[in-house]
């Protein structure tokens, strides 16, 4: 992702990452709960793992058809960032399910801690890794480093209870940046290469376990509502779009209405949702139905509007 790109829609991007997955959960929610008639437990908690954008989804369908690079980067930078929020959404909801009376102040500023330390420690592990690679001169050596740059800021935002997914997206957005990109030799073409294999390795994985994780027959059991909460998630999302990209410019000018269309159609759910719900504790009520939904969605999700 090329540093002019992302700053162009970094404002956007990183709303529709955080405030947009917000503001998903509460409408998905309240949908499922007023309208569906779901207990406003296993609502919310549907609505929040269901709630990111699956970045492997949505970078494959986007390489086949083509579409603008700024609209593309906006996509994908949502997409990397909303992982984390997805997940510490929906662990504070998982959480609210053992406490007697969960703190929406004590929620909010674990996130903040939790998404700000993550960004901290990704950029303090990217800018030393620059610092390091002026003295690297093999390209096995300068592969071995970004290998450690990744791995090690998620160990060290772990370690200190940050979001190691935020780490990870700001440390490679650094030193891609900086290094890569300012690069034109053979290592720095090894490294790329390197990284597009593991790329292609995570779209092919993501799309296998959705596929394996699948039970057409318990699909087709809860297909009624499966229906109802994909319509509940594509309202959420088609909300939480057009309340930000209706109001957020994108290098001084407002979102085209394709572009908002994109936006709606291009927010694919897939392995995370799959992760997050086989998480779910046995003893969270409506579990089954919860699994249901999340896969049904996912399969969704990808037949519906990957062809779109």
């Amino acid at each position: 992702m090329r540093a002019e790109a992302f700053a162009s829609v970094s404002r956007p991007a990183l709303l529709l990452a955080t405030l947009g997955v917000v503001v998903a959960t509460l409408v998905g929610g309240v949908l499922l709960w007023r309208l569906a008639a779901l207990p406003i437990y296993p609502a919310f908690l549907f609505a929040a793992l269901i709630a990111p954008t699956d970045v492997a989804t949505v970078l494959e369908i986007f390489k086949r058809v083509g579409v603008p690079e700024r609209l593309a980067t906006l996509l994908e930078t949502e997409a990397v960032f909303n992982d984390a929020t997805g997940i510490l959404v929906f662990a504070s909801i998982l959480a609210s399910f053992s406490t007697s009376a969960p703190s929406l102040a004590g929620a909010s500023a674990d996130f903040i801690l939790r998404f700000g330390g993550g960004l901290l420690v990704g950029l303090a592990v990217a800018m030393g890794a620059s610092m390091l690679h002026r003295f690297l001169t093999e390209r096995m050596s300068e592969l071995i480093l970004t290998i450690a740059t990744v791995y090690g800021s998620y160990a060290m935002a772990a370690a200190i209870g940050a979001s190691g997914l935020i780490a990870v997206a700001v440390a490679g957005l650094y030193y891609g940046n900086t290094v890569i990109s300012r690069q034109v030799d053979v290592a720095a073409e090894f490294v790329k290469s390197f990284w597009n294999v593991l790329a292609y390795i995570a779209n092919t994985l993501a799309f296998l376990v959705i596929g394996l994780s699948t039970n057409v027959g318990e699909l087709l059991g809860g297909l009624g509502a499966t229906a109802v909460a994909y319509v509940a998630v594509i309202a959420a999302r088609y909300i939480s779009v057009q309340a930000i990209m209706g109001v957020q410019p994108i290098a001084g000018e407002k979102f085209e209405n394709s572009w908002r269309n994109v936006a709606l159609l291009g927010g694919m759910r897939g392995a995370l949702s799959i992760v997050l719900v086989a998480s779910v504790p046995t003893t969270v009520p409506a579990r089954e139905l919860i699994v249901t939904m999340t896969l049904g969605v996912a399969f969704l999700s990808i037949v519906l509007q990957g062809p779109l």
